[in-house]
């Protein structure tokens, strides 16, 4: 087998990251694993050299070795890139425009509603700049999650295109932000009892290996 040519700079407990693995293992891409711990050392990702790689210092960061050494950031971005430059099955996306808006949709449902507003540089702003304490933090992180879940709960439970997973029976790029989400809303204690629908997708999706592979648990730089 080929070296990979995919380079992934990831974190293990990031959920942007998380997305990612998720998308590269569906479609069977080898990828090489490269870790930017976001709090060693005040976080890896402000490094220079990280910092010319992603001038945002997040993760994830694609490298594409096979198209020139091509960086990409942005976990949604990525994972659409994926599907366009490896095409073939499982695509991440379907195949209609009014399918592949809707899957769109609810994956930015918690790519830009959900998960910024609990993305680590906004916990850490609110701890070292405003000095909210760990409390309300926390309640902070489990109301805006709620709120979002709460959409994706009623978009998904009263949709004819839901299926076994959030379009239709097979994973798409709403599953791999889902997931990593609902993954990150247990960190905080979140009740997730309201949205059944979400939990009974999430465990279809976790009887995937993809899935499973994808966990932080399992990644090479978990502690």
């Amino acid at each position: 087998m080929n070296a990979p040519t995919l380079t992934l700079y990831t974190y293990f407990r990031s959920s942007a990251s998380f997305r990612v693995r998720i998308a590269l293992n569906l479609k069977g891409l080898p990828y090489t694993s490269v870790p930017v711990h976001l709090l060693k050392g005040g976080g890896e990702q402000h490094g220079s050299d990280y910092a010319a790689l992603n001038p945002a210092q997040l993760v994830p960061t694609l490298v594409d070795g096979a198209h020139g050494g091509l960086a990409l950031g942005q976990s949604l971005a990525i994972m659409e890139y994926l599907d366009e430059a490896y095409p073939g099955t499982p695509a991440l996306l379907p195949t209609t425009a009014p399918e592949r808006a809707r899957v769109r949709a609810l994956a930015q449902t918690v790519a830009c509603e959900i998960h910024p507003l609990n993305n680590l540089r906004v916990v850490q702003y609110l701890e070292r700049e405003l000095k909210v304490d760990e409390a309300a933090r926390a309640t902070w992180n489990r109301h805006w999650m709620a709120l979002g879940f709460t959409a994706l709960e009623a978009l998904l439970a009263g949709s004819p295109h839901t299926g076994v997973f959030c379009h239709g029976d097979t994973p798409t790029l709403a599953d791999c932000c889902l997931v990593p989400q609902l993954s990150n809303a247990r960190r905080f204690d979140t009740p997730l009892e309201a949205f059944p629908t979400l939990l009974r997708i999430e465990a279809a999706c976790l009887a995937l290996d993809a899935f499973q592979r994808a966990l932080p648990a399992v990644q090479p730089d978990t502690p």
